[in-house]
């Protein structure tokens, strides 16, 4: 028996098994989003309240809040710059 034929008799057989598992897994979602929908959409209230504080955590680090670095912020034209070691 030579490999090439094997592995093409073997593909539809695969091709197969994963549209039934598509369809299963359609299936199964469908009916577990329409017996559990109100216990889902009931906790949404609580996860937009939950959001608020791990987006100040995590998406203000990215902003620089807390870490003021020499030449960093609004320049005033009118006042000279002053760093820290720099002769004054």
């Amino acid at each position: 028996m030579d490999h090439t034929q094997h592995h093409e008799r073997d593909q539809p057989r695969n091709g197969r098994w994963r549209w039934a598992l598509a369809g299963f897994l359609l299936v199964a979602g469908f009916f577990l989003w329409t017996e559990h929908r109100a216990h889902l959409l009931g906790y949404l209230p609580y996860l937009l309240i939950l959001a608020c504080p791990l987006m100040h955590m995590f998406h203000h680090g990215s902003h620089g809040h807390g870490r003021q670095h020499p030449g960093d912020g609004p320049r005033d034209e009118g006042k000279p710059q002053h760093h820290p070691g720099a002769p004054s």
